[in-house]
């Protein structure tokens, strides 16, 4: 595999592997989500040095994301075609550049897989938390490249891990979905796309407009 395409060699890319259970839920949502914040604040289509994935701990492997799941996507206006689920794979950590969960239980059995994962891998809302705590200027800028710019974000999110700790155990959880009416998984979308949104701005630099 060329260092491209390794997250822990770095390189011109730059993936953000999104990590569930199933890889129906919440990673399909939180995925496809991203893409879409990024391609709006950016005015177009994300392009090749930025990838964005997901995978689940217990993957339906070629399964399609659930019926609300794909509801709550079209509520936001995002893509919802070609998704088909994965089950997380020592490949798939290895290539990535920052792997964000949907619980903490999650994150420890990314990190568990080995692969250097452990400063890369961070439940979603707590890489939120750290994202919030980061000034944006001490970033590259967007011309030095988008990989640059987050890789940076990555080891100061990762810096300060150890000391801005969750309000309470639940504070970075994501809750699962899954078998529940519509009405809840418009609630986990909104939380999902309210966490995304402060690092989608990190990411771009751009903030969403209200």
């Amino acid at each position: 595999m060329s260092p491209e395409g390794r997250g822990i060699a770095g390189g011109s890319t730059f993936r953000i592997l999104h990590v569930s259970t199933g890889n129906v839920c919440r990673s399909p949502i939180t995925e496809r989500l991203t893409r879409h914040a990024l391609s709006h604040r950016l005015g177009g289509p994300v392009g090749g040095d930025l990838i964005v994935e997901s995978a689940g701990t217990w993957g339906h492997e070629g399964a399609p994301m659930e019926a609300n799941a794909a509801a709550v996507l079209e509520d936001f206006g995002a893509d919802t075609t070609g998704f088909t689920g994965r089950e997380l794979l020592d490949e798939h950590v290895i290539r990535a550049d920052l792997v964000l969960t949907a619980t903490r239980d999650h994150r420890a059995q990314v990190i568990s897989m080995g692969h250097s994962a452990g400063l890369r891998t961070f439940t979603l809302k707590e890489f939120t938390r750290l994202v919030r705590a980061i000034d944006p200027a001490t970033l590259p800028p967007l011309d030095d490249g988008m990989a640059e710019r987050a890789r940076a974000l990555v080891r100061a999110a990762a810096a300060l891990r150890g000391w801005l700790l969750a309000p309470s155990p639940d504070a970075d959880e994501v809750y699962d979905p899954y078998g529940a009416p519509i009405t809840f998984f418009r609630s986990i979308g909104d939380e999902i796309n309210q966490a995304l949104d402060p690092v989608v701005t990190a990411l771009t630099g751009v903030a969403a407009r209200r």
